[in-house]
């Protein structure tokens, strides 16, 4: 089943009505409903309520499941029974027939195996099978509420959305523990007041929300105590949505409120940051995605200086089917595979070429030199694609990856950012100080070593994965 995750809306089948290509909401600018949708659409109020709809939910992917399962049970018995027994030659005798198999199995067991990639050069091998319907338990439900408030109707939950919120939710698990268990002791049960946003300050920044993001949440804050007395209820409500006006306020500057490749048209995404961030492994996840959202892609191995960096972007290609153009000599130019890369993108009308770079720092000169020379290449063969240089960024070195994003925001000019590991960090609030400081616009997050835990950001999601619990 194809979903297409950079427009978030499914199959005609799968949604049971039309595509008709309408934008989903946008709950970070229109504001969340008041509570999930009925089934009709109209929003209805209360926790019972909205137990109600997780369960309707819940019981329609069980049903599609479950059907699923039938079906690839059918087909898999009419597999079985259209393989016909082996014909045996005409005019052998039975000595004959029985000589002729003891050769082929003789062969069979001679013949050398295919040659393996040694296990140092492989990546992490992550899962690719189908997302399977969990038990309805609370993650379920806290799911099924996020996508509720985004306007979802029960019969447009789908599994590969709870299932990304669930991993997004235990993704920030370590970040939340932290922030959030302070958050709640600094707000207390007693109405907001001057010294509670003291204390709240020294929390946002723990969390590496950033010095300038966290002036502008208490100003804010402040502002909103000298008009009324607000409760610790609102004063969540009242952060969510500032913080969700800071992760915001770049995608909307931006050209573009959700980054998605352009169909029928060359697209060209540049990977670029420093070693051990995981850009070759982003580059591997990015290309599922966009294949599994139904668009054709290539990969251009164009790191060319880290030992087996192409034997390692191949390994993900061939996780999903996707075509690898790599030089595999000693120090090839990497200007030379974006060159080759983007003539075999041109002659297959390929839509989206990922472009995997060498690790570099800001002040290595050469290799952002080298970054320039592959741009002037694909300005040359290719002046109508839509080119994007998207930084990936570890989440857990903090303000370290704030100075990297500033950086190269002026080498490299950067149109987003990547976050990724924040499933081993306790700075998930580093998104807020790239978004604030830097300027950059979040593109895709990444919240695991599997291959789909990478999904395009969703600033109502991140905040209420976040402070949600």
């Amino acid at each position: 089943m194809v979903y297409d995750w950079f427009n978030r809306t499914s199959g005609a089948a799968d949604q049971g009505v039309a595509d008709n290509g309408a934008p989903e909401p946008n709950p970070s600018q229109d504001g969340p409903q008041e509570g999930p949708p009925s089934p009709s659409g109209e929003p209805v109020d209360g926790d019972a309520a909205a137990l109600e709809w997780a369960k309707q939910a819940y019981a329609r992917l069980k049903a599609q499941q479950d059907a699923a399962k039938q079906e690839a049970a059918k087909q898999e018995e009419a597999k079985v029974e259209q393989v016909a027994a082996p014909v045996a030659p005409q005019g052998l005798s039975l000595l004959e027939q029985a000589a002729a198999q003891r050769v082929e199995r003789q062969q069979a067991i001679a013949a050398p195996e295919p040659a393996q990639a040694p296990p140092a050069d492989r990546p992490p091998n992550p899962t690719a099978t189908e997302p399977e319907l969990g038990a309805f338990d609370d993650t379920f439900t806290w799911s099924a509420e996020v996508l509720a408030a985004q306007g979802k109707r029960i019969d447009q939950v789908s599994l590969e959305e709870i299932d990304w919120l669930s991993r997004l939710r235990q993704g920030l698990e370590k970040t939340r523990q932290g922030f959030v268990t302070q958050l709640l002791e600094n707000l207390g049960d007693d109405p907001l007041t001057p010294e509670v946003l003291d204390d709240l300050e020294g929390t946002l920044l723990r969390a590496d929300v950033g010095v300038k993001a966290t002036d502008q949440v208490l100003e804010a804050l402040r502002k909103r105590l000298n008009e009324e007395v607000v409760d610790p209820s609102e004063g969540i409500r009242f952060l969510k949505e500032q913080l969700r006006g800071i992760l915001d306020q770049p995608i909307q500057a931006s050209a573009h409120t959700l980054l998605a490749p352009q169909r029928d048209r060359l697209n060209v995404w540049l990977m670029v940051g420093v070693n051990g961030v995981g850009k070759t492994t982003t580059l591997g996840k990015l290309a599922n995605l966009a294949v599994r959202s139904g668009y054709s892609c290539l990969i251009a191995a164009a790191d060319t200086f880290r030992a087996a960096a192409v034997q390692q972007v191949q390994v993900w290609g061939d996780r999903s089917d996707v075509p690898v153009i790599a030089n595999p000599s000693a120090n090839a130019d990497p200007a030379a595979v974006v060159f080759d890369a983007i003539g075999a993108a041109k002659a297959k009308g390929t839509e989206l070429v990922l472009v995997d770079t060498a690790g570099r720092l800001q002040t290595k000169h050469n290799l952002m030199e080298e970054l320039a020379k592959v741009r002037r290449i694909i300005d040359r063969l290719a002046p109508d694609a839509v080119v994007e240089s998207l930084l990936v960024l570890d989440a857990s070195q903090g303000q370290n990856g704030l100075r990297q994003a500033m950086a190269f925001a002026k080498a490299a000019g950067l149109t987003g950012v990547v976050l990724t590991k924040l499933d081993g960090s306790a700075r998930g609030g580093v998104a807020l100080a790239v978004a604030s400081e830097a300027g950059l616009p979040i593109r895709f997050v990444g919240a695991g070593e599997g291959i789909r835990d990478l999904r395009p950001f969703n600033s109502f999601e991140f905040v209420e994965a976040l402070l949600g619990g």
